[in-house]
């Protein structure tokens, strides 16, 4: 029996106050009278119809005005007296149970000794009320609505942590900033931080410069104004700044570039100034905004939205209080982003942002490195290879390697694993690029033959061209959103020559090539190898000036600026040229692919066959079939 302790997830809400009111008035017009009829006031004929009677025992005036009469026991039990005789929680009534005003005093008073002396009245009393209760009473839903409007006005006005409640109106212009406190918030430290050896380098010398600056002062050196990280997402941007973050011993101030954008006008300046204002008065300190494009666009551009004017206020704010009149120099602003090519110039220039550090996707070394880090809380075998799944993850960013290190975990424990070993890694890379394995999807007969046809042919003419990239695996079972799949390792290349960006091209299209050569048909199966030979040819002619026909000539945009433009930067001409390149391009690797099938068309379908029997082979069943690759290196052999 678990011994645990439920967990008190128990909240107060401010909206149980208006509740709370809701129900008082209800209550108010409920037992004040309200709109409905309360059956204890009456009128002084009826009370002297019961005094007649003998049904009532006491009576109590006060004030000469109004008067309380108290039943007997016996008139109690009287149905004529059911809805007095108890109260509102159906206990016995003690009294009074009628009120009335009494009219002529003397007059009443003679009727009442009157009747206590023909023993029709046991007593009665004259006694002074004060007004305080009932005026209280009345006044008491006013002082109700007051008090919740002071409440209300106080959560707006006064905040709640650090002074930044979320959604107060009169705490909208204040800045969102978190700061970040090393006592009790998650500490990284550059040495959670795998690879980027040049970018921690640079970032750690701001953290040295803000610990001991006088290191640097007496050379004359100025602390810098800014650091902008910028790269692909997921290469650690973001944890950069966290480790930053837990190394420096000043004030750091974390926000979004988002939590400057407002609907009402003026607010995003008004956020800068406070941002910068709660810093200089930390200073020495740091500022970290994420996704500094959100606020940092070019201005003048995209001018068809009619909102851009506020964004530009609150960037043309940030520029002033980074290198503005009488600006603080002991506050460091770090930013990261990953759309670098749409901020504008005059906030990446120097004496804002003096340094631009560029976060690269990790290579092979740098990747071993990031999986030894997310290796650490793993429960994995002892002769884990990192060195092989750093090779299997080319292209890779650190927050994939994280989604691998965490997806193979789960493959394992999904298997009733005790550690986690190799072909869990491999699984889990599979299951990241190609997607969930769906071997319940119906295939027939024919079309898995034709798959298999497609992929063999994929493999064979990657097997056959020198600077394609070297094969894995290949695979006919679905996943995602593809029938079938073929594995590579690509090189990691600095620089691409044409004829290697060709030989690519033309084992991406094998597939169709391969249904050409055996069916002497072709079928939609082509579409993601079709836009991918596209994307490529077009990037040859048009990007890296590789094409013989257009010359050294780019329609590259670095700015990142041409996205606004509904023209192309070439003529009508220029742009029926690039088409027909395209296309020509396009066939000529068609037609290579399909010669290279022809000449190995018997080993194209024993590929095929050997792959519609296993559904999966690996490089080993190439060889089998093909013999040892010739131009293969070393370092890629599984």
């Amino acid at each position: 029996m678990s011994t645990e302790k439920k967990q008190n997830n128990f909240k107060f809400s401010p909206l149980w106050l208006y509740g709370i009111a809701i129900a008082l008035f209800i209550g108010l017009s409920f037992f004040n009278g309200g709109n409905l009829k309360d059956p204890s006031i009456i009128s002084t004929s009826k009370f002297d119809d019961l005094l007649a009677k003998g049904q009532i025992e006491k009576v109590i005036i006060y004030n000469k005005t109004q008067a309380e009469a108290f039943l007997t026991k016996e008139a109690l039990k009287d149905k004529a007296h059911s809805k007095v005789s108890k109260d509102f929680m159906d206990r016995p009534n003690k009294g009074p149970h009628y009120v009335f005003n009494t009219g002529d005093t003397q007059e009443f008073d003679k009727k009442l000794e009157l009747a206590v002396k023909n023993k029709k009245l046991k007593e009665f009393d004259h006694q002074v009320k004060s007004d305080w209760s009932e005026l209280f009473l009345s006044l008491l839903p006013i002082i109700i609505i007051i008090a919740i409007w002071i409440f209300i006005m106080k959560r707006m006005s006064g905040g709640g942590a650090g002074g930044s409640g979320g959604g107060q109106i009169f705490n909208i212009g204040k800045s969102k900033a978190k700061l970040f406190d090393e006592k009790t918030d998650v500490k990284i430290s550059f040495k959670d931080v795998a690879g980027l050896e040049g970018a921690k380098e640079e970032v750690q010398e701001i953290v040295e410069f803000l610990r001991h600056p006088d290191k640097y002062t007496t050379l004359g050196g100025k602390i810098p104004k800014g650091a902008l990280l910028v790269g692909p997402p997921g290469t650690g941007k973001t944890l950069l700044a966290k480790a930053v973050a837990g190394e420096a011993k000043v004030p750091f101030f974390s926000l979004s570039g988002s939590d400057f954008v407002e609907m009402f006008v003026g607010v995003g300046a008004s956020r800068v100034r406070d941002l910068f204002k709660q810093a200089k008065d930390k200073a020495p300190a740091i500022i970290f905004i994420d996704e500094i494009d959100a606020v940092g666009r070019a201005r003048g551009k995209n001018n068809f939205s009619g909102s851009n004017d506020e964004r530009e206020n609150t960037l043309n704010q940030l520029l002033t209080e980074m290198d503005g009149f009488g600006t603080n120099t002991h506050v460091i602003v770090l930013a990261a982003t990953n759309r670098a090519d749409v901020l504008d110039k005059a906030l990446m220039r120097a004496g804002r942002f003096d340094r631009q550090i560029y976060v690269d996707l990790p290579d092979i070394r740098e990747r071993k490195e990031i999986f030894e880090v997310h290796l650490t809380p793993l429960k994995k075998v002892d002769d884990l290879d990192v060195d092989f799944l750093a090779k299997q993850t080319p292209g890779f960013s650190g927050a994939d390697i994280a989604n691998v290190c965490n997806e193979a975990a789960l493959i394992a424990a999904r298997n009733n694993k005790k550690a986690v070993d190799k072909q869990d890694f491999l699984d889990a890379v599979d299951r990241i690029v190609g997607g969930l394995e769906k071997k319940n999807k119906i295939v027939t007969p024919d079309e898995k033959k034709a798959i298999a046809i497609h992929e063999a042919g994929h493999a064979t003419v990657s097997w056959m061209l020198e600077h394609a990239a070297p094969l894995v695996k290949v695979t006919i079972v679905p996943r995602g959103q593809s029938l079938g799949a073929a594995w590579y390792l690509p090189e990691e290349r600095l620089i691409v020559r044409p004829n290697q960006m060709l030989d690519e091209m033309c084992a991406t299209m094998g597939g169709r090539a391969a249904e050409k050569v055996i069916f002497d048909t072709i079928s939609t199966g082509a579409l993601s190898d079709l836009e991918k030979v596209t994307k490529q040819a077009r990037a040859m002619i048009t990007i890296y000036g590789l094409n013989e026909k257009l010359g050294n000539v780019t329609y590259y945009d670095s700015s990142g600026q041409s996205e606004y433009n509904f023209s192309k930067p070439y003529s009508e001409e220029t742009a029926q040229v690039i088409d027909k390149e395209i296309s020509d391009l396009i066939e000529s690797q068609y037609q290579r692919a399909i010669k290279i099938l022809q000449e190995n068309k018997d080993k194209l379908l024993e590929l095929s066959a050997i792959l519609i029997e296993k559904e999966v082979i690996f490089k080993d069943d190439l060889e089998t079939i093909f013999g040892k690759r010739p131009f293969d290196k070393e370092e890629f052999s599984s």
